[in-house]
């Protein structure tokens, strides 16, 4: 009797959570479903784009990124490109041809994978600025790509210790003399 009345209260809280506008807020699993229908790299790239508008205050470069998707041995031979060093390389921008390397697999359809797509483009917005070292650029575009990824109800693999360490272009090998 007592496990009846439980549910019964625990099921009609659940239902009064679930109508509230605290619902809407924290539940907010993929607001804008578009980036899931694209047809195809350009019109995600567009969608992404938008987002980036509306969420950051990087503008959009006068030319718009060359985007490949690569196989990881590609990736890798492509010299003068360095990718993050936390975890696997998903994908990499170089900026001396505003290219964006997006490495297989990669899905388009996968929120995770085409956050990397997001990821790599704050970085084609980030070359009109300075930055002191490559790493400085990294804390941005995580924060950016967890951000999407969090209003979709998931969140970024990303150690934040090693991107903010990374951001701090500081020496990493101190030796006493």
């Amino acid at each position: 009797m007592l496990g009846r009345s439980c549910f019964s209260l625990w099921l009609m809280l659940l239902t009064s959570f679930a109508c509230s506008a605290a619902a809407a807020k924290s539940l907010r699993l993929d607001p804008e479903p578009a980036w899931r229908k694209a047809v195809d790299l350009a019109e995600l790239t567009e969608i992404m784009d938008v987002w980036l508008d509306e969420n950051s205050d990087f503008q959009r470069p006068g030319k718009k990124p060359i985007i490949r998707v690569v196989s990881p041995s590609m990736a890798a031979s492509i010299q003068g490109i360095s990718g993050s060093s936390h975890g696997r390389t998903r994908g990499l921008f170089e900026p001396e041809t505003s290219t964006i390397y997006l490495i297989q697999p990669w899905d388009r359809k996968n929120a995770h994978d085409a956050s990397v797509l997001l990821h790599e483009l704050v970085h084609a917005r980030q070359v009109s600025r300075y930055h002191y070292c490559p790493g400085a650029q990294e804390e941005a575009a995580y924060r950016l790509q967890d951000d999407w990824l969090r209003e979709r109800g998931l969140q970024a693999n990303v150690n934040w210790i090693a991107v903010v360490l990374e951001a701090g272009c500081s020496r990493r090998d101190f030796h006493p003399d």
